[in-house]
């Protein structure tokens, strides 16, 4: 049986298109008997005629990758694009080295471990780039005599 028809008046009463008109097959007669729109009115108020929910796109396989890129998977040759530097600049690193290293002789100058001229001194060295880090840094101090907190 065709309900051709009823589906088109369907889908104008529903404000949807004729492929989202959803008839319960139970009462399939009844629908192809329905010649009116007042008829397709009522079949739709007794659930006999709905319209399908609109299908999104699914969202679960993005935040699965996105979860996974948050605790640092996903981060291969294969997915970069863009340099070394492009992607960790230079500049952010040295600045990142440079303040850490700063600060730390700061809270060495005041706590008494090394003393104004050292600080300059070592203050200097770092600008000029000599330390790789802060453990860098300390061990060099070590050398030089200079008695670092953590160490007997």
């Amino acid at each position: 049986m065709q309900i051709t028809n009823q589906k088109k008046m369907a889908a104008q009463i529903l404000g949807c298109g004729v492929n989202r008109v959803w008839v319960n097959p139970s009462y399939l007669d009844q629908v192809a008997q329905s010649v009116q729109k007042e008829d397709i009115r009522e079949a739709i108020d007794n659930g006999w005629v709905k319209a399908k929910a609109i299908q999104g796109t699914s969202r679960v396989r993005a935040l699965k990758r996105l979860e996974q890129k948050r605790k640092g998977r996903r981060k291969g040759h294969g997915k970069r694009s863009g340099s070394a530097n492009s992607r960790n600049p230079r500049k952010q690193q040295w600045m990142r080295t440079i303040r850490a290293q700063r600060m730390t002789l700061k809270d060495m100058r005041e706590d008494g471990t090394i003393e104004r001229s050292q600080y300059r001194h070592y203050y200097l060295k770092a600008k000029g780039g000599s330390y790789r880090s802060i453990a860098h840094m300390k061990t060099q101090m070590g050398l030089d005599g200079i008695k670092i907190g953590g160490e007997q």
